[in-house]
């Protein structure tokens, strides 16, 4: 059990490393620590060998929508120690129905909107003029299965036309024995996965 958490701690330590010149290396049979160094590396492909602007919005959104549902819920225990009950019951009423609708909001947030995205980004148009394209990333590994699944959309900012495109491949595609992540293997599938989704703007 103490060396299951402790190559836990380890697949963790490297992924939160600053360096951005160690290799990532995470324990193989973790299946979470395996998509989320995936999902970090596809995400800099994007932001940094791109250099598209990553969008916060959608963050941000969810964020605010459980900020204010903690407010109404520290608003509710302010007010009944103020006002103890019965005097706080309409009060409690409110902020209890308003957290409980909040939290319905971002159930549905999350689900339609959220998703399993794991990049919203921004391509600013070259001349500064134009409208920007919206590039996105979701992903999935299955529990106990070893064929991850990346999915790339692009929005155009002109015609406001949306096409998207998938692979699935197995994860030993990309990392060795030891659970050493092998990023040029996985940067030339994402950028073949963004080229064939690109070709038709850039034409």
């Amino acid at each position: 059990m103490a060396s299951g958490q402790g190559s836990k701690k380890k697949g963790l330590s490297s992924l939160m490393s600053n360096d951005p010149d160690k290799p990532v290396k995470v324990d193989k049979w973790d299946g979470n620590a395996v998509k989320n160094a995936l999902d970090d590396q596809a995400k800099k492909v994007l932001t940094e060998g791109y250099g598209y602007q990553e969008d916060h919005s959608v963050t941000d959104t969810r964020l605010a929508i459980c900020t204010v549902s903690v407010l109404f819920a520290l608003g509710a225990l302010a007010y009944d120690y103020l006002y103890p009950f019965p005097t706080s019951r309409p009060v409690l009423i409110l902020c209890v129905v308003a957290y409980f609708v909040l939290m319905g909001i971002l159930t549905l947030f999350t689900t339609l909107k959220e998703k399993n995205y794991i990049l919203f980004a921004v391509e600013k148009d070259d001349a500064g003029v134009g409208p920007d394209h919206v590039w996105t990333l979701r992903s999935g590994l299955k529990r106990y299965d070893h064929m991850y699944t990346l999915t790339m959309s692009f929005k155009d900012g002109n015609s406001k036309k949306e096409r998207e495109q998938s692979m699935i491949k197995s994860v030993a595609c990309w990392f060795d024995t030891e659970g050493t992540l092998i990023p040029e293997h996985f940067d030339k599938d994402v950028k073949e996965l963004r080229k064939s989704l690109g070709e038709k703007k850039e034409n």
